[in-house]
């Protein structure tokens, strides 16, 4: 048995879920503490956020923790180390992180430094600031002792060299990548981990045993991207928000389009007039699907939700977006519902 076969299996059966029900199902809901986060090879980053939410910490901590673990992933080429550069071959992250209170910080355009979650708390929590970006942000994080560091491994500088072959442009790439990876998957529904189950971007929210919310958010963008192109990701407000009374809310895929509708502070205030996570996600990428029309089909965004009673859901404009959930109940993987 595969390793999401088994865990959807544990984790459906404790539910009392039919696997075929649960496949295509996020509503899981559960008491006390609980972390979940885009993309299914995040259950080792929830993992990580688990174990400090048993031992009583904060559901910031948690996050923090959970993200810095694809960020330290060379495999990973989406996320921190190893991520695709830009067009000039340049590794540029992004991230956010925001606390119960309200209070929030992030990162922009920064290089050389492994952690950008990191330092966006530290914007968050030792500057006035919310945003500090590119030399900036750099600058501030050596002053706080991060090590500057090479981010481009020996694989993903082979990537940009055979992009720079056609230099072609592709906002679209995701959508081909996750055709392949249901092709994949029809061969062996989950080989994890493989390089075509990259994914794109972390996103992370928590509900710790104090029942307060926090959530993070990092990438290091779209592959190949203009120098100094930002998306979602450390946009409070597009990539993540959270308010403590109500939920949490953040977001994965073409971040323009997240932007555009302000994603995770709409989601968020959907649940605030009694939208369930699930339902409220939906609602974010019905005014997506809007916008575009028939053009949707050729790009992708993917929202989770968390609220306050442990509640949580997902769904994406195209199939094959997935969530990672961790709770008293259940670990377990599974794929959103979608508008296509």
């Amino acid at each position: 048995m595969n390793r999401r076969k088994f865990l959807q299996l544990s984790g459906l059966a404790a539910l009392g879920v039919p696997e075929t029900v649960g496949a295509r199902e996020s509503g899981f809901s559960g008491q006390g503490p609980v972390v979940i986060s885009t993309w299914s090879p995040n259950i080792k980053a929830n993992k990580v956020a688990w174990d400090l939410l048993l031992k009583g910490k904060s559901a910031l901590d948690a996050v923090e923790a959970g993200v810095m673990v694809p960020e330290a992933d060379p495999a990973d080429t989406s996320v921190g180390y190893g991520g695709l550069p830009d067009r000039d071959g340049r590794v540029t992250l992004d991230a956010c992180i925001m606390d119960q209170l309200g209070n929030c910080g992030a990162v922009m355009a920064l290089e050389h430094i492994k952690h950008p979650i990191c330092v966006a708390r530290l914007v968050m929590e030792q500057t006035p600031h919310v945003q500090l970006v590119g030399e900036g942000a750099l600058e501030f994080a050596l002053q706080k002792g991060f090590k500057k560091e090479n981010l481009l491994t020996k694989e993903s500088e082979k990537a940009w060299k055979e992009w720079l072959k056609t230099s072609n442009y592709d906002p679209s790439r995701t959508i081909r990548e996750l055709e392949k990876r249901e092709e994949l998957n029809n061969q062996d529904p989950y080989p994890w981990p493989v390089a075509l189950l990259n994914h794109d971007t972390i996103g992370m929210l928590a509900l710790d045993q104090q029942g307060n919310l926090s959530g993070a958010c990092s990438t290091s963008g779209m592959a190949f991207k203009m120098r100094g192109r930002v998306g979602d990701s450390p946009i409070i407000g597009a990539g993540l928000f959270v308010d403590n009374e109500i939920g949490a809310a953040t977001g994965t895929g073409l971040g323009e389009e997240v932007v555009r509708i302000c994603g995770a502070h709409t989601i968020v205030e959907m649940m605030r007039h009694g939208a369930s996570p699930e339902d409220a996600c939906r609602e974010a990428i019905q005014r997506i699907i809007k916008r575009n029309g028939e053009k949707a089909k050729e790009l992708q965004v993917g929202f989770i939700a968390l609220n306050k009673k442990g509640e949580v859901g997902g769904f994406s404009v195209n199939k094959n977006f997935s969530m990672a959930i961790r709770n008293n109940q259940v670990e377990t993987a599974v794929e959103s519902k979608s508008w296509y």
